[in-house]
Parts: C-alpha cells; structure tokens; sequence
C-alpha cells in the first residue's frame, strides 16, 4: 500500500486538477469534487482494479459517481492512473464538440454510468452488484452519492433492494460534505441520524472522516472482509476542502475560482 503523505499528495492533486479545469472553462461545481478526493485517492491507488478497468475486462470492478456534477475530480483521479489521457482531458473538458461533458459521460474510459440527474446512480449499482453475483463474476461495485442527493426516494428504494439480496459487494459511498445547491442540507431535509437509519435498513456501516486517509483506508479495509449484507460508509468531508477560502462555502457550488483564487488556492494544495 502506499504511504498516507502520498495518497494525501494524491488526493490534493486532483484537488488542483479539478480547480484548474473548473477555472479553464468557468465552471460550477469545483467544492463537491474537492470534498471527495480523498476517497478517489485511495480508492483507485488500493482498492479497484485499475487494470481490469483498462481492459474493459467483463470482472473488472465498477465505480459509479452519482454525483456527476462533480465529475472533475473523477476525471482527475482516471488521468492520474493512465485511464484517461490527461493532456486530452485539459484540452478538452467541458468545451463544445468533445464528449469531456461536466456532467460524469458513459462515453468517455473508465467512466460506468452517465451520472449528475441524481439518484440513479445506486439504484444501477445495485442491478451491476446483482447481476455479478448472478453471473458468478467476482467483481465489487462502489458507488459515490452525496448527502444532498440521499433526499432521493430512489436511493432509498435501493437501500432496501440492497439489503434484501444481501448484496455484500456492493460498497455505497455517502460524501457527506453537508450541503447542498440550496443550503445546508440539515436545513433542507435532515437526513440524521443517517449512521443508524442505515443501519435499521440492514446495511453494514461505517461512520467516519472521509477526509482523512487512514479512516478512508480502514473503511475500505471493513468492506473487503465483512459478508453477507451490503456496506456503506457515512464519509463525513467538508465541501471545498482543502481551500481555506473554498470549505463550507456555497459559493462555490456554483463558481470557479477566478485567477487569483486559482493561485492561491493551488498554493495552498501544494
């Protein structure tokens, strides 16, 4: 495994990556991408099947973003580990005529859903997770959904589709950044105490700091090892993180940063 000072270099390079493409082309969504970079770093450096991806391989692992407004820092993580080509994603994110769209595109290497309508990327993960195990192949499906995104009905008809087949490979990943488009989702539609709703609904779970390496990896770590219902970890993160001026700031679930705040921002991650 590697070290935790270089997944967290790994993270807070995708961190500057995703700015750098926001910045680029003046696009919205740049806190939400940060909040979750931590989990992609470990996430593709240790635990899914970085080659079988590659190839395309009918048992490679699936990763589902749900959340695919915030698809820069997935981009980001898919060129760090030679999925995607980073040259040709700087060029071409989110400008006209390329298939790079700012919303998580099926059409583009390592990318398994198209994704940002929310809600649906759990309920999909849910029929790979049963068709893997219908068909013998021993792959694991990891799914990615913000706290906000949970206000959806049809996360929660998953939730119990899940827990009735006893879909042990399947690892759902709630970035619990604790906002929203509109505001602090505590505010919105609370969702706590989501740990024990979760669990009541008979998912394995894991309530940690998404934003800290070690919490990230023993989570991961649980869900290699426990069977028999699916796992889900409750990632408690802070959007913008990273950033000073970016953390639990709305702003930024709408704005780029501009020049200046791309430097400084980018100093901060270094």
């Amino acid at each position: 495994m590697k070290d935790i000072n270089e997944l967290h270099k790994i993270a807070n390079h995708i961190r500057g990556v995703a700015l750098t493409l926001a910045h680029n082309v003046n696009e919205s969504h740049s806190a939400g991408a940060m909040s979750m970079a931590d989990i992609l770093a470990v996430l593709y450096s240790e635990y899914a099947d970085v080659e079988a991806i590659k190839a395309n391989s009918p048992k490679r692992d699936r990763v589902i973003l749900s959340k695919g407004h915030c698809c820069a820092s997935l981009y980001a993580m898919l060129a760090e580990v030679g999925i995607m080509e980073k040259d040709e994603l700087m060029e071409k994110f989110a400008q006209n005529g390329t298939i790079y769209f700012a919303h998580a595109s099926h059409q583009l290497p390592g990318v398994e859903l198209s994704t940002g309508s929310l809600g649906h990327g759990l309920p999909v993960a849910c029929g790979m997770a049963l068709g893997a195990k219908k068909s013998g192949l021993n792959f694991n499906v990891y799914c990615i959904v913000g706290d906000g995104e949970m206000n959806e009905g049809s996360n929660w008809e998953a939730i119990m589709f899940a827990a009735h087949h006893k879909l042990d490979n399947l690892c759902l990943i709630i970035d619990k950044n604790k906002m929203q488009a509109l505001g602090d989702t505590k505010d919105i539609l609370c969702l706590d105490p989501m740990p024990e709703k979760l669990a009541a609904f008979g998912w394995d779970v894991e309530d940690i700091d998404g934003n800290d390496i070690e919490d990230v990896i023993s989570a991961f770590e649980s869900f290699k090892h426990r069977k028999g219902k699916p796992f889900v970890m409750v990632a408690n993160t802070i959007k913008g993180k990273g950033v000073s001026f970016m953390e639990h700031n709305l702003k930024f679930h709408y704005s780029a940063p501009k020049d200046d705040e791309l430097k400084q921002a980018l100093e901060e991650l270094a």
